[in-house]
Formats: structure tokens, sequence, C-alpha cells
């Protein structure tokens, strides 16, 4: 596992494909990571632009950071992660969620910006056993509400965990001995499955 950190040994070709920056590398050592065996990788993505300002809650300039930083960032390192993981045979087992903590406020604030917003949210999820190119619900016109199929954090979670082969309805005991199903009450969304 230490060696995934290494990545003195990756051609200057892979380095550049995944992105000259904090979250194309940290992506890259995650798929050094599971091809070393690692069974849960989390890469947070704590985003700086080249000149150095903090890139990831976009409070202000929202289009502005969207166009020129953080989605060619992502779409960068995202889909050399894929295309490496499926070339070495380890997209179908290795999910990939891409998500933030809530979502966007449809109404753009005086600074150009826009405010959290848990009403909606989305998530990406490749590989690991879900159906490919499939989109799952859908929002109102501001992407304010959901309109269809509203999956809640805990079926995320659940999803997740019966991706994972762990039981979604497992508990676990809190401070008190009280027991806590591990999704909450969250069932797995089984129409995402391939």
């Amino acid at each position: 596992t230490r060696a995934a950190f290494d990545l003195a040994g990756e051609p200057a070709s892979v380095r550049d494909r995944y992105g000259r920056n904090l979250f194309g590398q940290c992506m890259m050592v995650a798929r050094r990571l599971v091809e070393s065996d690692v069974p849960f990788v989390s890469v947070h993505a704590e985003n700086f632009s080249p000149n150095g300002s903090f890139t990831y809650d976009m409070h202000e300039n929202n289009f502005g950071l969207l166009r020129d930083y953080n989605l060619p960032v992502l779409d960068r390192c995202f889909t050399a992660l894929v295309e490496d993981l499926e070339q070495r045979g380890l997209l179908d087992s290795t999910l990939i969620v891409v998500m933030g903590e809530m979502g966007r406020s449809p109404k753009i604030n005086p600074k150009a910006g826009r405010e959290h917003w848990p009403q909606c949210g989305f998530s990406l999820l490749t590989g690991g056993g879900v159906q490919a190119g499939m989109i799952y619900g859908s929002t109102d016109k501001q992407a304010a509400y959901p309109t269809s199929n509203p999956v809640h954090p805990s079926a995320l979670v659940a999803t997740i965990y019966h991706l994972l082969g762990i039981d979604p309805q497992a508990t676990v005991p809190d401070r008190l001995g009280k027991t806590n199903p591990i999704a909450g009450s969250g069932e797995p969304r089984t129409e995402l499955l391939g």
C-alpha cells in the first residue's frame, strides 16, 4: 500500500492525463490504491486554482469557477480514472461515487454564487455494479426540487452498502447501547443495478 503513494514510477503522460493538480494526482493515487487491493478509498476535493484560491464552495463566481477550473479538473481526472480502471479490469469491481454534501441553490446570489441547498442535489455512480449510462430521477426546470424518483441520502447509502456486499439493514450500537441501522431507514435502489 505504501508504494501506491509513490508516483515517481508513473509515466509523465499518465500524470499529465490525470492533471498536474492536487485533485488529479490524488485520483491517480486512488487508482493505485485500488490496484493494491485497498477496499475503500475516499478522495476529498480540496481544489485550489492555479492562483491559490479555494474553488470548492462556490458562494461567489460560481459559473466562472465551474467553467474555468472545477469542471475541467473533474472531467480530466474522472475520465482518466474510469479509463484506467477499465483497462486494468477493475471497473466492474470498483464503485466510483462523485457527490457533494448537498445541492446548490437555484437562485444566484449578488456575488454570482450559489448557496447551500439540501432539497435537491446529485450523485454520479460509475462501475461497481451500477447500470452504465442511466439517468435516474428528474427535477423541475430550476433544479430546485425532485419531480421523479427522489433518492433520500439514506437510500443512496443503502445502495452503496448493498453494492459493497454489506447488509444495509445491519445495525451498530451507539454509546448508550441502542442499535441503529447503518443506512437509517434507507432501502437499496435496485433499479440502479446492472
